[in-house]
């Protein structure tokens, strides 16, 4: 039996249930169910490789005002429904017939805001993931002072989650021991989120790794609890399964969100999710991009938190290019004005996964941010009442720049002694003053 429904079936049935969308909050509640039920949507999302259509045409994504403007569009034509991000009003179809007649078409049925092809984003590495030649401590944790963070902050960060939305990771990992806190796949719904590729592995234990002096490595975050969210089997995504990354890591306790992703064009998609998580205090941290060789263009989503033309100012988080072991810019890595600060990112040492050799070397953009993730949570153990404006703008003030911008490493190298420094002195002058 063929599992695939037909969305336009599904959403005449739908419509005629219950009176329609407009009537109460039940009534939509139990439409949607319904429409869970007859597409195999669970929660947010769908089990893609369940509806996918046996020939394999561009995915779309629709923004709408209201489910009753889905329902219109989806009733369309035969169209099939890959995705539901319902806090953000965004769906993924795939159209049965040709993707740009399909998009043209459903932009003029009202209530929908906006359709187009679905936007690709890559992982931000610079180079593959290699083997390291025997022990080597990780040169990045001491070049930007992690190792100078006071024990008792480093150990306040256990109430800190990071998620890190990317390409699942290998939780067997040495360097992942005890501190994943929470798994979700969002295409399938399950808790599974075996790493092909490596990259997500080695990203989680730069953000929030144990730290194993056997093994010479250690994570940034210290004792933070990290929340594994996998939107992709291979180091390509798609803007709408990170987007539903994002809502599940804001809905599931993440302070931090880390996106070791980048791509050339915007998305409206992100835009609304990275503007959902700040709504409730989420701090998210992007990789700038590594195409400074091929005409540094501005890369998303981090130039959707550093926008171009802020030259690292404002924002709605926080835009990470890479450096080198000099603390210069790494040749790969973007500059320019949308970059907010730069970490380490040219042969940083970090975790392969249980299933390899447990550790290695590897170059990016990718790399650098979730070193900031980590001394983020850092920050934030130091205060826990700082909004995630106020760790970014700490982050920023404390970095190698100390204060002063430049279009190449933006604020500078990050100083996470002196960013948890500056945090628990604000924190302390707080303290005293409310008891005068």
């Amino acid at each position: 039996m063929d599992q695939s429904i037909n969305v336009a079936t599904a959403a005449s049935r739908i419509a005629r249930a219950g009176g329609g969308w407009r009537e109460s909050r039940r009534a939509a509640a139990l439409a949607l169910t319904l429409l869970a039920a007859l597409i195999g949507i669970a929660g947010l999302t769908s089990r893609s490789s369940r509806i996918a259509p046996r020939v394999a045409s561009p995915s779309v994504e629709v923004k709408y005002t209201s489910r009753a403007a889905l329902v219109r569009a989806l009733r369309m034509r035969p169209t099939r429904l890959l995705r539901l991000v319902a806090p953000l009003h965004v769906a993924e179809v795939r159209p049965s017939g040709a993707a740009a007649a399909y998009v043209r078409a459903v932009r003029r049925v009202p209530g929908i805001v906006a359709a187009r092809a679905t936007v690709v984003r890559t992982a931000a590495l610079s180079s593959s993931i290699g083997q390291a030649d025997g022990v080597a401590p990780e040169w990045q944790y001491y070049a930007v002072g992690v190792d100078r963070v006071p024990r008792d902050v480093t150990a306040a960060a256990a109430r800190i989650t990071i998620a890190v939305v990317d390409t699942g990771a290998d939780i067997a990992s040495p360097a992942l021991a005890g501190k994943v806190k929470g798994t979700y796949d969002v295409r399938t719904g399950r808790r599974r989120v075996r790493d092909k590729s490596g990259h997500g592995t080695f990203v989680a234990s730069l953000a929030g790794g144990v730290s194993r002096q056997e093994d010479g490595f250690a994570g940034f975050g210290g004792a933070a609890r990290l929340l594994i969210v996998k939107v992709s089997d291979s180091t390509t995504f798609s803007d709408v399964a990170v987007a539903a990354g994002i809502v599940h890591a804001v809905r599931h306790g993440a302070r931090i969100i880390n996106l070791s992703v980048a791509g050339r064009a915007p998305s409206i998609v992100e835009k609304a999710a990275l503007e959902y998580a700040t709504r409730h205090g989420v701090l998210v941290v992007a990789a700038a991009g590594n195409d400074a060789l091929a005409g540094d263009p501005p890369e998303y989503p981090a130039a959707l938190l550093q926008p171009v033309g802020s030259n690292g100012t404002g924002g709605l988080g926080i835009s990470v290019g890479a450096s080198d072991i000099n603390g210069a810019r790494a040749d790969f890595s973007e500059y320019g004005s949308f970059v907010s600060l730069a970490a380490p990112g040219e042969s940083v040492f970090g975790a392969r996964g249980a299933s390899r050799s447990s550790y290695g070397y590897a170059s990016g953009t990718s790399f650098a941010a979730p070193e900031v993730a980590g001394v983020a949570a850092l920050v934030w153990a130091a205060d826990p009442k700082l909004s995630f404006r106020q760790v970014a703008t700490i982050l920023k003030l404390t970095a190698s720049g100390r204060g002063v911008w430049s279009p190449e490493l933006g604020f500078g190298v990050i100083d996470a002694a002196a960013a948890v420094q500056r945090a628990a002195a604000a924190a302390a002058a707080a303290a005293a003053s409310s008891r005068s």
